[in-house]
């Protein structure tokens, strides 16, 4: 799969939570993307994290993920965060 059929995919994908997180997060189901990324006790899963309280305007909670990912506050636009952390995933 690549970065254009993820973005294009009816559905999610089966197999990975971490790309299944973003891709409910782009298909407008934020609980949905945050109740996956609450179950991926990885740094990976803290990114994304991360992310999604950033897009939820909680900045606190989101410099705390951001610290469990060991990553910097990204300071781009959210759809510039999202399509990094999906390459990076995919």
């Amino acid at each position: 799969m690549n970065f254009d059929t993820f973005k294009s995919s009816p559905t999610p994908p089966f197999g990975n939570p971490l790309l299944a997180a973003l891709w409910h997060d782009a298909h407008g189901d934020w609980e949905a993307a945050h109740n996956i990324a609450q179950e991926i006790h990885t740094r990976d899963g803290a990114w994304i994290h991360a992310y999604l309280h950033r897009k939820e305007g909680d900045a606190f909670n989101a410099s705390y993920w951001y610290r469990q990912a060991g990553r910097p506050v990204f300071t781009g636009s959210l759809e510039a965060e999202w399509e990094v952390l999906v390459r990076a995933f995919l």
